[in-house]
């Protein structure tokens, strides 16, 4: 049989962590912080917990919003979970999925959260493609003009013409230079 591991967590230091730290007072560690739960990153002792909890453990937290402010950051937190066959118990919601009908609850949950993120990823793709159709450019601005590259390649095919002295002379990377290069070679130009 696994520990039970606690996280509870606040998210301003006004707050105390007094009543969640009592509720888990059952867990054989408790991992708690004072930090915001925008994303993961920023809460170390979440990650700690993570990585601490092994095989059959059962990971406890006090409310569903102390280990996620959204669907999407649960899908992630609790496939991690799964991926280390540990189990999730949510004391105010009742979730356990120790049992037939938590895990059950459970999988709705990775389910909605599963569809949140396809959403997001399509409404994503479609506005980048209006963007693309309206005329908007993504990535980094061009360095040089058409002249400049048409110089520059002049100056790659001058012997003696150092690589290096042609990347600083038009303020960009020997690599890109060399890039610039290949890819009007491959055009045909």
């Amino acid at each position: 049989m696994g520990m039970r591991i606690g996280y509870a967590r606040v998210s301003s230091a006004g707050h105390r962590l007094d009543v969640q730290l009592d509720r888990l007072a059952d867990c054989d560690r408790v991992f708690h912080e004072k930090a915001s739960g925008k994303s993961a990153k920023g809460r170390p002792e979440l990650q700690n917990a993570l990585d601490f909890v092994r095989d059959e453990d059962v990971f406890v937290v006090t409310k569903l919003d102390r280990l996620a402010r959204s669907v999407v950051d649960l899908a992630v937190v609790v496939q991690k979970l799964e991926s280390k066959n540990v189990d999730l118990v949510v004391l105010d919601q009742g979730i356990d999925t120790t049992t037939m009908y938590g895990r059950l609850q459970f999988n709705i949950l990775a389910a909605i959260g599963e569809f949140e993120r396809e959403l997001i990823r399509e409404r994503s793709m479609e506005g980048r493609a209006k963007a693309i159709a309206r005329g908007v450019k993504f990535g980094a601005k061009p360095k040089l003009n058409t002249q400049e590259i048409l110089s520059l390649l002049r100056d790659f095919e001058t012997p003696g013409c150092s690589k290096t002295e042609i990347a600083e002379h038009y303020g960009i990377s020997r690599s890109s230079v060399y890039r610039l290069h290949a890819e009007h070679q491959v055009a045909g130009g």
